[in-house]
């Protein structure tokens, strides 16, 4: 642990046995920001930023590595300077000191390349659930790749700090379980060529779409964000006006509904029916666990209602109503009155505002969002109650009836101050507290809670990288894993969102210098959204980041990758780039997932493929001259076959097909 202390024993000694020690506590504060701590990393071959809190007007000095810097705390305590570029080497000794005395000293730093890796659940998935995960821990032990890993926190306005909590850690047994395993096994294959101390900042939450990744900044820039950031906003400053104005939004969503009538409104006392309403079974668990046909594997939104019944007394009294496990999103009406929303699989808890409640009966009605697995309210039942101020409790355990709604109606107005599904809030809880701290790049391994709008996430993607560069270097290097196959095999062509998240995060690679992708779509699992195959994704970052930061041009990033696209005669011919070697097929003598299109939807056909050197020719049943596209490996689960001789494979794309006279190959 870091070890903060006053130089004068006198007046610990004093502190200790006065009144006033909690004040001299506070003088005890740690002059560093928590991200310096025992056994941190710092990068190499670059000025480091170092910061942290002191008093008002206090002159800090930072030693480091026998060199000496000076920062002044401005008028809230923060102070912030610059440590001189240091090689990769240590372990070397960090001190903050005061002209006070007041002195906080970190040990067992190293110095080398830091990496921050982020993204939902596939980068926080640990190497304990990695395949070999048992050799993988016991054979663990590299004192020179260290990871922090900042805990989950959503927040509405930028926070200065992570928790102090948060502990920088040694790659040993004890340690690694709980290591991400994209970020850890990137750092030891990388380790193999680039002989320097590997430092991993891990801020990675499961479920997160990208937008609250992204400052309200960039989000603003990207358009179309305005009114729930003004609604951020809002409830920053007055909670209760911002729910107000949820509500508004809601209800005016559920009336645009096609089919919706008037006084269709489950959550107004005044218009309850029994039509469409069936008794919920919530001792089941989830809905899909009803044995309800319907419901088996629906995935969509569900309400449901019972009725708390008052005595006039209880009915004064303040109440806070309490439910087990919601998942995942729920907004939440008593007596037609909203009074609460949260996203995450955990009970809710939610105040009754003053005049609410009446004597008598007192409907509740909840609206449950899912969109992946178990959804609903269920879990203990003795959780469901109403909660007086008075200590008396009203159970709500039993009586509860359900009704789905349409999977037509589309999902509802998100709420942007959830915190995996809402706007800014973890990039101010989890990207804003790593302030200016300096990294060599950074992983990008999110979208699969994207995969219902792909169409605008290569620019969200463009513009988070944009977002991240202008916190931590207009020069960060940006490593985005594509999407990993997941789901049923095709038989047939068919519109994917997934297919479409891993377009836009092809296009965004290509097209910054800075930028690389590793493709995963043949490591990936049918049956599981979480492939356990860490290690060779962790091969497939650190050749990427061989290519595009550490210059081994003559290594490709990745694969083969189209290079041209073009209409030959009755056929249609597609030359690849980045091949190492030659072309080669997986199990059979002809590679399988090609698709040709035209330019309407649902065009799109299987086409019979030849390969010839770095090119492969396409046969269709489709006119050659109504041909405008071509997919490759288009599907959430797609089989594809076509390598190089390096086992890579060719990377799932869609290409617009260009006449033979105006084709503009760009060559390896």
């Amino acid at each position: 642990m870091s070890t903060v202390r006053l130089a004068a024993a006198s007046l610990l000694a004093f502190a200790c046995a006065s009144p006033f020690a909690t004040r001299a506590a506070d003088a005890e504060a740690p002059l560093l920001n928590p991200l310096f701590q025992d056994h941190a990393i710092l990068q190499r071959d670059q000025p480091t930023r170092v910061w942290g809190d002191a008093k008002a007007g206090d002159r800090v000095t930072v030693t480091f590595a026998g060199k000496k810097v000076t920062a002044k705390a401005d008028a809230k305590g923060h102070w912030e300077t610059s440590l001189p570029a240091s090689p990769a080497g240590g372990p070397y000794v960090l001190t903050a000191k005061t002209g006070g005395g007041h002195e906080q000293t970190i040990s067992d730093v190293l110095v080398g390349d830091v990496w921050l890796c982020s993204g939902q659940s596939n980068m926080v998935l640990q190497v304990k659930r990695s395949l070999d995960a048992r050799a993988e821990v016991q054979n663990a032990s590299n004192d020179r790749i260290r990871m922090l890993t900042v805990d989950n926190v959503s927040s509405v306005t930028p926070l200065d700090s992570i928790p102090a909590t948060d502990h920088w850690l040694k790659t040993t047994p004890e340690n690694v379980p709980e290591f991400s395993a994209a970020c850890y096994f990137f750092a030891r294959e990388l380790q193999k060529t680039v002989d320097v101390p590997m430092g991993l900042v891990v801020a990675a939450w499961g479920g997160s779409r990208i937008q609250p990744w992204m400052s309200a900044q960039a989000l603003r820039k990207v358009g179309g964000y305005d009114a729930p950031l003004d609604l951020l906003e809002l409830y920053a400053k007055d909670r209760t006006k911002a729910g107000e104005q949820l509500d508004a939004q809601w209800r005016a969503w559920w009336h645009s509904r096609p089919g919706v009538a008037a006084s269709d409104e489950p959550w107004n006392p005044a218009h309850i029916t029994q039509e469409g309403w069936q008794p919920a079974p919530l001792d089941k668990g989830a809905w899909q666990r009803w044995g309800k046909p319907e419901l088996a594997n629906f995935t969509g939104t569900v309400w449901y209602r019972t009725v708390v019944t008052l005595t006039a007394a209880q009915a004064a009294q303040a109440a806070t109503l309490h439910l087990s496990t919601v998942n995942e999103a729920d907004q939440t009406w008593v007596n037609g009155r909203w009074v609460g929303t949260t996203y995450g699989g955990d009970p809710r808890s939610y105040a009754i505002p003053s005049g609410v409640l009446h004597e008598g009966e007192n409907p509740v009605a909840i609206n449950v969002l899912n969109t992946y697995r178990d959804g609903g309210l269920y879990g203990d039942a003795s959780q469901r109650a109403l909660h007086l101020a008075d200590g008396g409790t009203v159970s709500l355990a039993d009586h509860w009836q359900y009704r789905a709604v349409p999977s037509s109606y589309g999902p509802p107005p998100s709420v942007p101050w959830q915190s995996t599904q809402g706007l800014s809030t973890i990039y101010n809880g989890m990207i804003a507290p790593l302030g200016d701290f300096t990294f060599r790049g950074a992983l990008w391994y999110q979208g699969e809670s994207n995969t219902s709008d792909p169409s605008h996430y290569q620019a969200l993607l463009e513009a988070l990288r944009s977002d991240f560069r202008a916190r931590f270097g207009a020069q960060l290097p940006l490593l985005i894993v594509q999407l990993a196959g997941y789901g049923a095999a095709p038989t047939h062509p068919q519109e994917s969102g997934t297919a479409g998240i891993r377009e836009a995060q092809r296009l965004a690679a290509d097209d910054d210098a800075r930028s690389a992708l590793a493709v995963t779509v043949d490591i990936g699992e049918r049956t599981d959204i979480h492939p356990a195959n860490k290690q060779e994704l962790g091969r497939r970052l650190a050749r990427a980041a061989r290519h595009v930061i550490y210059g081994d041009t003559g290594l490709p990033p990745s694969g083969p990758v189209p290079a041209s696209v073009q209409r030959d005669g009755d056929a249609v011919s597609v030359r690849f780039k980045d091949v190492t070697d030659a072309l080669v097929v997986y199990g059979a003598d002809h590679p399988v997932g090609f698709e040709l299109c035209t330019a309407q939807e649902d065009s799109c056909r299987y086409a019979d493929a030849d390969v010839h050197g770095d090119t492969v020719t396409l046969h269709a049943s489709l006119p050659a001259a109504d041909i405008a596209r071509v997919r490759y490996c288009w599907a959430d689960s797609p089989v594809c076959t076509l390598y190089d001789r390096a086992g890579l494979p060719a990377g799932p794309f869609e290409s617009p097909v260009t006449s033979h006279r105006s084709a503009q190959e760009s060559r390896p």
